[in-house]
C-alpha cells in the first residue's frame, strides 16, 4: 500500500516498513477477527494495513511534535530528514491509509477509523491543555488515554468484527469496549515504564520532561505533604530540563 512514483518516499517508507514495531494492533484487528467468525478475508487484510498506516502516521507526527530522536529503538523519521519531510510524510501515510478504505468500498471500517483519528486528536489537545495547569484529576488522566491510546485499540477490535460480521452492530460494539479496556490498561502500564530502569526501548523520564501527568505523579501529588508536592509541582514545571533533579522526581514518586 505504500508504494509511489516518487524516490524519496520510497526511501522512507521503505525505512518505516523494515523498523516495524510490535505490530500490536493490526494483530488485534486478525485476533477479533478469527475469534468471532474462524476465519479472516480480504476486508480483514485491508483494516489491518489501513490501523497500521494511520497508527504510523499518528508516530511519525509525534516525533515531530515533541521533538523526539528516537523511536522503536532506531531513529526517528524527523531526526534523519527533518521536519517538514516528516509531517508530509504523515500526511501521506494518513491518506494512503483513508484511500485504501474508500477505493474497495469499506465505508463501514473507513468510519471506525475516522472517528478513532478524531478522538486522538482531541485526546492529545486535552492532555496539552490539562499539562499546564497540573492539576489533573484520575478522572481526567482516564479520559485523556481513553481518548489518546485506547480509541485505537478499541478501533482495531471493532474493526475486526465489523471486517467479517459487518451486520452484528452489538458485536462490533462489544468488542469496541473490549479493545477500550485493553488500551486503557496498555497505557497505564506504559505510562509505569516511565518510572522504571529496564531497557524497554525508549528513554525514561519523558513523561516529567513534558509535564505529562500520569498516574504514578497524580497519586504521589495527592499523598504529599504541603511542602513536598510544592517541591514537585515546582520540579516538574520549571526543572524538567535538570537530569538530576528529574530523578529525585522519579525516586520519590517510585
Amino acid at each position: 500500500s505504500m508504494a509511489t512514483k516518487v524516490a524519496l518516499l520510497n526511501r522512507i517508507t521503505y525505512y518505516i516498513v523494515n523498523r516495524k514495531g510490535k505490530q500490536m494492533r493490526p494483530m488485534f484487528v486478525f485476533l477479533v477477527a478469527k475469534m468471532v467468525q474462524g476465519e479472516v478475508n480480504e476486508r480483514t487484510y485491508r483494516g489491518a494495513s489501513v490501523i497500521e498506516l494511520i497508527h504510523t502516521a499518528t508516530l511519525v507526527h509525534d516525533d515531530v511534535v515533541d521533538d523526539s530522536n528516537k523511536r522503536r529503538g532506531f531513529f526517528s523519521l524527523n531526526a534523519l530528514w527533518k521536519n517538514k519531510i516528516a509531517v508530509l510524510v504523515g500526511d501521506y501515510l494518513l491518506s494512503k491509509g483513508l484511500l485504501l478504505s474508500i477505493d474497495h468500498g469499506d465505508f463501514d471500517l473507513l468510519r471506525i477509523i475516522s472517528v478513532a483519528v478524531r478522538e486522538m486528536s482531541e485526546g492529545e489537545l486535552l492532555q496539552i491543555e490539562k499539562a499546564r495547569r497540573l492539576d489533573i484529576t484520575e478522572d481526567v488522566y482516564y479520559e485523556i488515554i481513553r481518548q489518546k491510546t485506547a480509541t485505537l485499540i478499541a478501533a482495531c477490535c471493532a474493526l475486526g468484527a465489523a471486517s467479517v460480521e459487518p451486520d452484528n452492530v452489538d458485536l462490533i460494539e462489544r468488542m469496541r469496549k473490549f479493545g477500550e479496556v485493553i488500551g486503557m490498561a496498555f497505557q497505564i502500564k506504559d505510562d509505569l515504564f516511565d518510572y522504571t530502569d529496564g531497557p524497554i526501548g525508549k528513554p525514561t523520564g519523558i513523561d516529567i520532561k513534558e509535564q505529562k501527568m500520569t498516574l504514578p505523579l497524580i497519586y504521589a501529588l495527592n499523598t504529599a505533604t504541603k511542602e513536598k508536592r510544592k517541591w514537585l509541582i515546582n520540579s516538574v514545571k520549571n526543572h524538567n530540563e535538570d537530569k538530576r533533579r528529574v530523578k529525585e522526581v522519579i525516586d520519590y514518586v517510585k
